[in-house]
């Protein structure tokens, strides 16, 4: 366990470039997540994303997003629920180790 991981009160990373697969990890576990191949994927395109753009993707970018790069199974609102449970785009911000995206709920 990670015990001096630096988080805001809702659990986002303070210092993103503090992030690794182990903090994601267990982020992923204080959420019940196992992270799995899906998980990763879908992790991994969601910091591709902030790099590129320097914002977390909100959840229809998001779907729309990997619906282009890993394809119609995970591209899908219901597939990314399955996966990050309540709110994904969410969830996957910060399991990434990223910034909450600005205009989810």
């Amino acid at each position: 366990m990670l015990t001096d991981l630096r988080t805001d009160k809702e659990g986002y990373l303070m210092n993103r470039f503090e992030w690794d697969e182990d903090i994601a990890r267990e982020l992923a576990s204080n959420v019940d997540i196992t992270l799995g191949t899906d998980h990763w994927a879908v992790i991994h395109l969601a910091r591709g994303f902030h790099e590129q753009f320097d914002v977390s993707p909100a959840m229809r970018v998001l779907v729309k997003r990997v619906k282009l790069e890993l394809g119609d199974d995970l591209g899908n609102s219901i597939a990314l629920m399955r996966l990050f449970p309540g709110s994904p785009a969410k969830l996957i911000a910060k399991i990434a180790g990223l910034p909450r995206p600005t205009n989810c709920i």
